[in-house]
């Protein structure tokens, strides 16, 4: 066993402890949260209007297998306000539900993905992912900013989201054949507005065949039928 070390400081003792995490985090991608150890080197001081601040400051410590631990150095990642939240907001769902991953965020102006890997994710993705558009939701709704600020939020875990859109892609194309085939509609299962939305864009250049929502959520389907 390998023991590994991280030290790091924040305006709290619950934020130095946070930091060291995301540092162990990076070194060891399937960190066992519960397994680490803290020690409280300074409590740190607020000061009075800003002045004698001191941060708090912890000593984090885990034994990992060598094979567990990544090569390459920590590095210090600069997130934004949003991307802390979200990573936040995913620990907590994933800690609650027993689960080790690694979490790792791409932002851009439109849009941040959060994407959780490592280990057996099923039980945060749920049937048809029904667990992970929750926790989709959940994170957009507690994360968000203003609507000046607001970005679509998207959570992944292995490799689920492109795995779905492949899913529902052929479910449209196969419908599609069968309308054109028999002329009669084809219902598709019950899917979420952004599933529905992805069937519809797949089918709206196929010639011959339109496409319509019906039913009421959260078991609204989609319908492709004869142009």
């Amino acid at each position: 066993m390998t023991e590994l070390t991280a030290e790091a400081t924040g305006e709290t003792v619950g934020e130095a402890k946070w930091n060291a995490l995301r540092d162990l985090e990076r070194r060891v991608p399937l960190l066992d949260k519960a397994s680490v150890r803290f020690q409280v080197l300074a409590e740190g001081k607020r000061g009075l209007l800003g002045v004698g601040f001191t941060p708090a400051r912890v000593l984090a410590a885990v034994s990992a297998e060598p094979g567990d631990v990544e090569d390459a150095p920590a590095v210090e990642i600069d997130e934004s306000e949003l991307a802390r939240r979200v990573r936040g907001v995913l620990t907590h769902v994933t800690d609650a539900l027993g689960l080790h991953c690694r979490i790792e965020i791409v932002e851009d102006e439109g849009s941040l993905t959060a994407t959780c890997t490592g280990g057996d994710l099923g039980l945060l993705i749920g049937k048809h992912g029904q667990t992970i558009d929750a926790v989709q939701t959940l994170a957009g709704a507690i994360a968000g900013g203003s609507s000046e600020e607001r970005k679509e939020i998207v959570v992944d875990a292995s490799d689920y989201r492109s795995r779905r859109r492949a899913t529902i892609e052929s479910l449209a194309l196969n419908a599609a054949a069968e309308v054109l085939r028999s002329g009669a509609r084809v219902a598709l299962e019950p899917m979420s507005a952004a599933e529905r939305k992805l069937a519809h864009e797949r089918l709206a250049d196929e010639d011959g065949v339109t496409t319509v929502s019906e039913g009421a959520e959260p078991n609204r389907y989609l319908v492709v039928e004869p142009a």
